[in-house]
Parts: structure tokens; C-alpha cells; sequence
């Protein structure tokens, strides 16, 4: 009697069901699908598609067979699985650029470094390699167990003799369940050397492996930039490496620049790498390419990318490294199979693993060569037997009534084993002429001397290694080729590297539209005041330039936004341009928000911790922070002060805590304090009242003052002055200040306003773009209340934006003209200084 279905249903824990469940399933995609063994460096559908090529007599010696016929013998006898993914995987064996040591010799399209798909497996063919052979090698000789496949009706390789070291060689990458493989590839010759090391000293030192492995080497080559992150991955398993393309830049008769890309990283898609550049490009976010090109062919890659004349390719390829695939990171995870568990291998477990796997290999096919040896043997000496006393064993023979009696009276009176008899009756006639009886003694020695040599080999381990180092260098010499990714010496380099950077005086400009670049500060020669200056950049839909900072490539640059927040950049990864290009938008370099634009530029380099940074708002707030508190400014910028309703950032100054301070607004006023006067106070905080202001006027300019200074200002018409700083009394923070310059339709309100010593040049940019550079000695020196002199002779509608001190210039001074884009322009005639007093104090 059948059970009931009540009878037929088992409860059961859910939770703990899916726990095992899932267990399984974790543990059949660690173990038999995702993750390579130590031993051979290959998965289950690697092993199994390279054992069903050698099964069908597909090895690199006969011709080329259909891939469908692969597929289908894989598929149905070892891998239950879909077949793109045995095709993908054979597809994948058989590119160059995926494989350092290709295992399947393919015959028609396979893809390309493009990312184009092969051909459908009816069209293309395929064979296996010649180093394949290798993999493969005494698979016949009991060098390897077997296993039953899915269903039971085949067996197949646990794994395979591997008679060179796959898993570096051509390194292994996959996605298991909670965990993940990604072995890059390696030299050949370099990993054979490293396990020759190894069988030579058990005790060898990763350091001393690293002299003969030297990292990874990749099938595209290119470079890998330094050997820091290759000697970490070698000493714990983990590590990460950065990977350059080889470049060249070329420049051309006429003197434009042109980038030549002829290798690529790993498993870099050079078509999506390509769009890349372009759509940069397009958005502008790399500025001054003017053609991008694939020249690549049969006879190797070359990425053309033509570079504007006023442009600088080596900037554009700074930027092309960090925005695109020309420069990649490749993590290495060493984790492998060890006994059927995932386990996370430095280099010299790997070789260990491999070695002691090449030991049983060996071992058990010197064993099995003993073996039918000596079995060769036993029937030649029972031939020999035979042949001794013939005549005799011919008598029995032909006295016998069956075979059954002949072989019994063979072992009985020639004291014969049964395969000795047997094979003496199944011997021809012709075995008994001379030259056969001289053949078998000749074989017969040799069997002796052969074994001889095979139980010496297993006498001893070093006998056994001693024969495993000859048949690795038996295999570097035949397949051993040059390496082809470069390593460069030293630590990991990168565009940020101030070592690579030369030091030199440069100029940053910011746009009122947020561009920004850096120019050489020598691009701008001394010229006498009131000259007509040279143009600083093109003007672009009304844009001109709002700030300006002299500095060096090495220093560090904290660059403060009207919204209060800080960023940090060095002078050399502002991208620099030609005096006339229009610059890269912040936004690109910084990461700014939308709402954001930079209001102050300082340089931090070689300044002492214990001083401050000085804020100042456009509303009259000022405020002092420890220099420390912006230590950490992350990517994405810092808060540095916490600012009111309407007020804007405009200004900040480096302090030692006992300096002075003076505050200039746009209509004139001024205001002379000591930085005492204002607490230090936190990061965040507002700041308190610096100056108090009259109704529509607001603060243009603050700095911080010494005793021996001079207060220079300029204002929109592009006057100026300087004035000693002891024509300004001190005052306490928060009064109204005196008056600092006479404000009058000629000169118009203040532009600015900063302090000089004399012995510096003076950079005044205007509106529409000019920039002129003068020596401050050159400018008069008058009292406060006065209007000033000319300074630089303006186009109509044209201002001045803003001034910056720089070093002076050691060339001589441009007395009578300047060259400005080939044309000469004569000097203005100088205005005479204005001295008029004005009692305007308060």
C-alpha cells in the first residue's frame, strides 16, 4: 500500500534549509566553476576544454577542427553548462591580447582588442598550442587521478600535469560567492627561474624570489609604474598596481604636438577608450585636442591624438592618464584553490604549491615508467630463456596438445611466469635469427640501465627536483620570449609626482566664469606704467580674468570659495596653457558645486603650523583659524567659514599671530587693526565685525601689513599709488577706518588694494583680458588721500579686475614697445601723478 500525501510531506527548518542550500551552492561555484587550482592555474571548463582537444587528437600537430565539434564534446561529456560560455571561454584562450601564453591556436576571427565578438563557433577553428602540449604532457602515465563526469558514463583529469607553472604564467580572474580571484599574467622565463630558486633554497626569501620574478607582464605590455604595490601583492596576495600605456610625444615641422598611443594596459578596450578621448573632447573637460585617430594594424596599435598649437601635449596627456583608461589600477587578489579550499597565496606559496605538485607529477610517472620497464624486462629475460635452450622448448611445443599445456610445461621446466611463457609461444619464427637475438640483448640492456636510472631518480628528493629542473628549463628554452611590460624603477610614480615636475615661477588665473590655468610668470615681461600691456587670455562671451596669484609649481595652493568652503591643489596640477587660451573650468580640477566660485587663492608651502589663516568677508567679518584646522581637506573641499545671510568670502592672508591688518572697501575707505584684536576662533565659525561699512559699499581688498610696507591700490580706471602703511593709524576692529584713496570720476572706486615692500613687480588684468606687468619702484609713492597715477591706459568700456604682486623681474625693463601677437604698439605717454589733498579723513 502507497503512502498517503500526508504521509509523503517532511517539515522542515526554512532557515536552516536555505542556509545548507546556499552552503552548497557557494561551495560548487568556489570549487567547480570560479576559482583556478594552485596546481594547473585552471578552472574546471579551462581543464576540461584543453583534456577534450587532446581526447580528439586536436593537438598543435594536426590541422585545425570545426569549434562547434569542441563545444559539443565539451558539453556533452564533462561541462553541463550553456555553450557560449565553452565557446567564451576558448574564444578567450586564443587572444593574444588576453592571454600572455595563448593555450588554443585559433583559425579565423577570435575578436579583437577592440572588444569585437569572434565569429559564431561554425565558422572558426581551433587547435590546441604548442605550450599547451605542455599542460597536457604524461597524462597517459598515471600522472593524475580521474573523476567521474556529471553524469558517471566518462571520467575525467582531477587536474592536469601542468609541466610549467600556468596559474603566473597566464594568471586567472573570476567571481566566486563572497569572494573573488584576479592573478595577473607573468613572464615565462622569470616564474621558471623563480621555481628553479625555490627547489635550489625551501627557505628563499620573497625579496630574493622578486629577483627572478620580477611582476606581472602583461600580453598588451605597457608599463607598470613602480614596484611598491607589485612587492606587497608578492608578500601577502593582495595588492594593486597602477598600469600605464607606452606614449610618445612627437612634434611635427611646424611645430604642433602630436600623442602617440602604441600599447595599451590590460584588458583596456582601445574602441571605448577612444570614445573616451572623444566625448573629453567634446565636453571640453581636455582642451586643446584637435584630432583623435586609430591608425592601428595588423602590425601593431598607434592612437593618433593631434594636439592644438597652443596647447601642451604633455598637460593633455596629465589629464588623458587621470580621466582615462590610459592609466588603470589592476588589483591583484592571488586566491586560489589549495586542496579544494580558497586560500589567498604569496608568491612563494604559489611556486611551493606548484613544485610540490610537479614533485608527485614526476614521481608518479618515473614510477610508471619503472613500472612497464620492468614488466619489458620480465618478458625479455624469459625471451632470453627461450632463446637459450630452443630446441628444447621447440620439442615441448610440439609434444604439447594445447596452449594451456605448453605454457604449463614452460613454467614448469624453465621455471617461466606466466607472461614469460605466454610470450614465448606468441613469438615469431624470425625472433630466432642472430640479428633478432642481438636486438633483444641490446633491449634488455638498456631496460637494465633505464632502470637503474628511474629508482635512482626515486631514491632521493634532490634526484627527483634535479629532473623536474631539467624539464622546466627544457620548456623556458623552447618557449621562453622577451618581457614586454616595462617596470620603472623606484616607487610608484604618478602626474602628481613634484619630482617629475620641474619648479618654476608660474602665474594662476581665475576667470570670473570659473576657468582656470597657470602660465610661467616670465610669460610676462616688465613694461614701464602706462603702457597699453599684452593680452593675458582670449576673451570669451564676457568673461575676463578676477583673480591672480603668483606662486610655484611645488607649492600648495588652498583655494577658498564665496560660499565659504576651502579645496587644495598644487601649482603643477593646474593644467597649464598658452597667454592666450582660455583655461580648464574649476569645476573639473576641484570638484566645486555649481553655486561655487573661487573668491581667494593662497599658498601654503613651507609655512609654520603655528600660524593662522585670516578671513576676511565682502560685508566687513573678519576671522582667524589655526593654520592646522586645514590640514585634511578632502576631495570634495572643507567648510572654513560659516558665513552670514548675503555675505561672500573675498579675501584670505596668512598670518604669524602679531601681525597687522588693513581692510580697504570699494568707495575708499580703509581700516588699519592688529590681528589680536580678533580671537582665534574655530573652523566653522562666522568672525566677527572687521570694519563697518556705509550704505552700498563693500570690502574689496585686505592683507596683512609690516611696519616697512607700503599699502598699493588701484582702482577701475586703472589708477594707483602707493602710500607708507605709517600713514594709516592703528585703529580697533569694527570703526569706519579713514579714507585711503580720492575717489573721482577719472579714477573711479577701488579695485583693489595690497601691500609692497618695493623690491616686487606688479600684474594688473583687466576686464577685456590685457595683463601688463610693471615694477613697483615705478609707480609713485604719494600720500593717502590722493587720486593716484595712470597706471595702464584702458580701452573704452574696459577696467581694471585685478592686480597681483610677483617677483621682479631680472630682464630689463621694455622702454619704448612690446610685441603683442606680432604687431609693436607704442608705449602710452605717462599721465602725471595726481597730488591734489582731499580732507576727507574721518
Amino acid at each position: 500500500m502507497s503512502d498517503t500525501p500526508e504521509q509523503r510531506v517532511e517539515e522542515v527548518n526554512l532557515s536552516k534549509q536555505m542556509k545548507t542550500a546556499f552552503l552548497d551552492y557557494a561551495m560548487s561555484v568556489i570549487v567547480a566553476r570560479a576559482l583556478p587550482d594552485v596546481r594547473d592555474g585552471l578552472k574546471p571548463v579551462h581543464r576540461r576544454i584543453l583534456y577534450a582537444m587532446n581526447d580528439l587528437g586536436m593537438t598543435s600537430d594536426k590541422a585545425y577542427k570545426k569549434s562547434a565539434r569542441i563545444v559539443g564534446e565539451v558539453i556533452g561529456k564533462y561541462h553541463p553548462h550553456g555553450d557560449s560560455a565553452v565557446y567564451e571561454t576558448m574564444v578567450r584562450m586564443a587572444q593574444d591580447f588576453s592571454y600572455r601564453y595563448m593555450l588554443v591556436d585559433g583559425h579565423g576571427n577570435f575578436g579583437s582588442v577592440d572588444g569585437d565578438s569572434a565569429a559564431a563557433m561554425r565558422y572558426t577553428e581551433a587547435r590546441l598550442s604548442k605550450i599547451s602540449n605542455e599542460l597536457l604532457r604524461d597524462i597517459n602515465k598515471d600522472t593524475i587521478d580521474y573523476v567521474e563526469n556529471f553524469d558517471g558514463s566518462e571520467k575525467e583529469p582531477a587536474i592536469l600535469p601542468a609541466r610549467f607553472p600556468n596559474l603566473l604564467v597566464n594568471g586567472s580572474s573570476g567571481i566566486a560567492v563572497g569572494m573573488a580571484t584576479n592573478i595577473p599574467p607573468h613572464q615565462l622565463g622569470e616564474v621558471i627561474d623563480g621555481v628553479l630558486a625555490l627547489s635550489h633554497n625551501w627557505d628563499i626569501t620573497i625579496p630574493e624570489l622578486m629577483e627572478h620574478v620580477k611582476g606581472p607582464d602583461f600580453p598588451t605590455a605597457g608599463y607598470i609604474m613602480g614596484a611598491s604595490g607589485i612587492r606587497r601583492a608578492y608578500e601577502t596576495g593582495k595588492g594593486s598596481i597602477t598600469m600605464r600605456s607606452k606614449v610618445e610625444i612627437e612634434t611635427k615641422p611646424n611645430g604642433k604636438e602630436t600623442i602617440i598611443v602604441t600599447e595599451l594596459p590590460y584588458q583596456v578596450n582601445k574602441a571605448r577608450l577612444i570614445e573616451r578621448i572623444a566625448e573629453l573632447a567634446r565636453e571640453k573637460r581636455i582642451v586643446g585636442i584637435s584630432d583623435l585617430n586609430d591608425e592601428s594594424d595588423r602590425t601593431g596599435m598607434r592612437i593618433v591624438i593631434e594636439v592644438r598649437r597652443d596647447a601642451s601635449a604633455s598637460v593633455i596627456l596629465n589629464n588623458l592618464y587621470k580621466m582615462t583608461a590610459l592609466q588603470t589600477t589592476f588589483g591583484i587578489n592571488m586566491l586560489a584553490l589549495v586542496n579544494n579550499q580558497p586560500k589567498v597565496l604569496n608568491l612563494k606559496e604559489m611556486l611551493y604549491h606548484y613544485l610540490k605538485h610537479q614533485e608527485v607529477i614526476v614521481r608518479r610517472r618515473v614510477e610508471f615508467d619503472l613500472r612497464r620497464a620492468q614488466a619489458r624486462a620480465h618478458i625479455l629475460e624469459g625471451l632470453r630463456i627461450a632463446l637459450d635452450n630452443i630446441d628444447a622448448i621447440i620439442k615441448l611445443i610440439r609434444a604439447s596438445s594445447s596452449d594451456t599445456i605448453a605454457k604449463e610445461g614452460l613454467m614448469t621446466q624453465f621455471k617461466l611466469s606466466d607472461k614469460q611463457s605466454q610470450a614465448i609461444l606468441d613469438m615469431r619464427l624470425r625472433r630466432l635469427t642472430g640479428l633478432e637475438r642481438d636486438k633483444i640483448e641490446e633491449e634488455y640492456q638498456n631496460l637494465v640501465a633505464l632502470m637503474s636510472e628511474l629508482e635512482g631518480t626515486l631514491s632521493s628528493k634532490e634526484n627527483l627536483l634535479q629532473v623536474i629542473r631539467e624539464e622546466l628549463l627544457e620548456i623556458k628554452e623552447r618557449f621562453n620570449d622577451i618581457r614586454r611590460t616595462e617596470i620603472t624603477v623606484g616607487d610608484i610614480l604618478s602626474v602628481e609626482d613634484e619630482d617629475l615636475i620641474e619648479q618654476e615661477d608660474i602665474v594662476i588665473t581665475i576667470t570670473k566664469n570659473n576657468y582656470i590655468k597657470r602660465l610661467p610668470a616670465s610669460t610676462y615681461r616688465a613694461q614701464n606704467r602706462g603702457g597699453r600691456g599684452v593680452q593675458g587670455m582670449a576673451i570669451h562671451e564676457g568673461d575676463f580674468v578676477e583673480q591672480l596669484l603668483a606662486t610655484s609649481t611645488h607649492d600648495t595652493i588652498l583655494f577658498f570659495t564665496n560660499t565659504g568652503k576651502v579645496y587644495r591643489a598644487k601649482g603643477y596640477e593646474i593644467p597649464e596653457f598658452s597667454r592666450t587660451a582660455k583655461g580648464l573650468p574649476v569645476v573639473n580640477l576641484l570638484g566645486i558645486e555649481k553655486d561655487e566660485e573661487i573668491s581667494a587663492m593662497i599658498s601654503i608651502k613651507d609655512v609654520p603650523e603655528d600660524h593662522f589663516i585670516f578671513f576676511a568677508t565682502k560685508q566687513g567679518v573678519v576671522k582667524r583659524t589655526q593654520l592646522t584646522q586645514f590640514a585634511n581637506i578632502r576631495t570634495s573641499g572643507l567648510r572654513a567659514i560659516d558665513l552670514r545671510e548675503n555675505d561672500e568670502l573675498i579675501r584670505v592672508q596668512i598670518t604669524n599671530g602679531a601681525n597687522h591688518v588693513i581692510m580697504a572697501t570699494h568707495l575708499g575707505q580703509s581700516i588699519h587693526f592688529s590681528e589680536e584684536d580678533v580671537r582665534i576662533m574655530g573652523r566653522t565659525a562666522a568672525g566677527v565685525r572687521g570694519i563697518r561699512l556705509n550704505e552700498e559699499d563693500y570690502v574689496v581688498g585686505m592683507e596683512v601689513v609690516k611696519p616697512e610696507d607700503k599699502v598699493l591700490i588701484v582702482t577701475e580706471n586703472g589708477y594707483g599709488k602707493q602710500t607708507p602703511i605709517a600713514q594709516y593709524s592703528v585703529q580697533g576692529r569694527g570703526g569706519k577706518g579713514v579714507k585711503t584713496v580720492s575717489i573721482t570720476d577719472k579714477n573711479g572706486p577701488l579695485t583693489n588694494m595690497i601691500t609692497v615692500h618695493g623690491e616686487e613687480d606688479l600684474m594688473i588684468m583687466t576686464v577685456e583680458g590685457i595683463l601688463i606687468r610693471m615694477s613697483v619702484d615705478s609707480i609713485s609713492e604719494t600720500s593717502r588721500s590722493t587720486m593716484g597715477v595712470r597706471l595702464i591706459r584702458l580701452d573704452d568700456n574696459d577696467k581694471v579686475a585685478t592686480i597681483a604682486p610677483t617677483e621682479k623681474e631680472e630682464d630689463e625693463v621694455v622702454e619704448d614697445a612690446i610685441a603683442v601677437e606680432g604687431e609693436v604698439t607704442e608705449t602710452a605717454v605717462v599721465d602725471e601723478a595726481v597730488t591734489e589733498e582731499t580732507n576727507t579723513e574721518e
